[in-house]
């Protein structure tokens, strides 16, 4: 293992920020007089683990090669979810192994499905901890996809390379200059939504948790009620602009900073993102209308539209409520997922782009058998090779949803449950549909089984399937 010294370096190091966040879990126990030790204990042992894993590795090369990338990237997100479910299970909610682990990687993926059945008793220093991991998850989901994943070639992600020199030799020290950068732009995102969040309503701890989660577009809440909790349209309206600054690609706002002031209408992900935004909340709001349901305003609407399709999860109503065609619409913004590069979960606007464009041009060439057809993204042809990655991605991403459905019903789900489970997981969106896990539950009454498969799911639509499945393959190792 001498040559994945630097990928072991780097979990030692990422485990021991992880064990240091702990601190604020503990003052805030001490701020609201909820003092146990669990998070004490937690941190503890997650800093001795990294520490020793640091020390263990001192004389790493501090260059990372593209199979060191692939381990660090699935490792990254398993250890973290691992040491983050520790103080779930130390603490006085005293839950199990399964129903920690389950929390911590929905924490951590920034799904925001949870097994806590009461939120509004939970103690404030576990609630602050479930922020705190999908904020995390949220600037590691940023940094990974802008310097890792286009040199990883996965499912399109190389159409985002930032210089095509780059080599992956390359990508560590490199990596660190842009990740300081987004990290400024992220926490100052996170600032200014805490800081409407407060002077629209919110107390100061609802305040820094919603806006962890809002950035991150994980949707984790204080409430049972979730954001609906406040019924307060500031506030909502707070939410819905910063859920989208969070789904928009974060490479755009350093273009931005870097003098490139039209970029934000310039990107194509960006337009197409906005435009299925306003569609979907015109179609459904119309729908909703013509079928009587109590819908006082285009407010709920657009709200849970936005929510779902950038897979945060918050919601305001019992969308369940609204009819069977609202949930088919869901499920498909469930799979659409917001821009690359940004927080947002799902397939990705730009494979929905290229995917329509080939479906286009299929069609041309029927009518059309001599004419030759080039599929274009931001002015650049789109090769051959470049198209089977977004299709095998799209095709395998579809195979898995309905692996995890079937394996989801013979736990004994009913067909809604297993779907949406399935969708919502993969797809990173935390709430579900019908009685069992939509709006107004949650996962606390699934099996283990079923949670446990639901935790794998997380983990495979986060890193973007073929991070961790390559991982299995044995001629990927021998051929490098």
């Amino acid at each position: 293992m001498s040559n994945y010294k630097t990928v072991f370096f780097t979990l030692g190091i990422l485990q021991v920020i992880l064990g240091l966040s702990m601190i604020a879990p503990i003052l805030a126990q001490f701020f609201y007089n909820e003092l146990d030790s669990g998070f004490i204990s937690s941190g503890i042992v997650t800093v001795i683990f990294g520490v020793l894993f640091l020390l263990s590795n001192l004389d790493h090369d501090k260059k990372i090669s593209l199979p060191q990338a692939f381990l660090l990237t699935a490792l990254s997100w398993l250890s973290i979810a691992i040491f983050g479910s520790l103080p779930f299970v130390f603490s006085e909610i005293n839950l199990s192994i399964t129903d920690a682990f389950f929390e911590s990687m929905s924490g951590i993926t920034t799904t925001g499905s949870t097994i806590i059945t009461n939120l509004n008793e939970t103690p404030k220093s576990i609630l602050l901890w479930r922020g705190m991991l999908q904020w995390l998850g949220g600037i590691g989901i940023i940094v990974m996809a802008i310097t890792l994943m286009p040199l990883m070639n996965i499912g399109g992600m190389q159409l985002f390379i930032i210089s095509t020199s780059d080599t992956p030799e390359k990508i560590l020290p490199r990596s660190k200059e842009i990740a300081l950068r987004l990290i400024l732009v992220y926490s100052g995102l996170t600032f200014i939504c805490a800081f409407f969040y407060k002077i629209f309503g919110m107390n100061f701890f609802d305040s820094i948790v919603h806006s962890m989660t809002t950035i991150a577009t994980g949707g984790f809440s204080n409430y049972n009620e979730s954001i609906g909790y406040f019924d307060n349209s500031l506030i909502e309206l707070t939410s819905i602009i910063f859920i989208i600054l969070g789904s928009i690609p974060f490479i755009a706002y350093i273009k931005y900073l870097n003098g490139d002031k039209k970029i934000f209408f310039n990107d194509t992900q960006i337009k197409t993102f906005f435009k299925i935004i306003i569609f979907s909340i015109l179609l459904m709001y119309l729908y909703l209308l013509t079928q009587n349901q109590n819908i006082s305003d285009i407010r709920s609407v657009a709200f849970n539209v936005i929510s779902i399709l950038t897979g945060t999860g918050y919601v305001t109503q019992n969308f369940s409520e609204w009819g069977q065609f609202p949930l088919i619409y869901f499920l498909i913004l469930m799979f659409i997922g917001g821009c690359a590069g940004s927080t947002a979960c799902g397939i990705k606007i730009f494979r929905v782009q290229i995917l329509f464009q080939f479906i286009t041009i299929q069609l041309k060439k029927i009518i059309y058998p001599r004419g030759i057809f080039k599929i274009k993204y931001e002015n650049s042809n789109i090769d051959e090779k470049f198209l089977a990655s977004i299709i095998s991605f799209i095709f395998l991403y579809i195979v898995i949803f309905f692996l995890i459905t079937a394996l989801l019903s013979t736990s004994g789900l009913d067909l809604t449950t297993s779907i949406s489970a399935a969708a919502t997981s993969i797809s990173n969106v935390g709430p579900g549909l019908g009685d069992i896990i939509g709006p107004n539950g949650n996962f606390s009454n699934l099996s283990d089984f079923s949670k446990w498969i639901l935790s794998l799911a997380m983990i495979l639509g986060r890193l973007e399937l073929f991070a961790v499945l390559v991982l299995f393959i044995p001629s990927f190792w021998r051929k490098y």
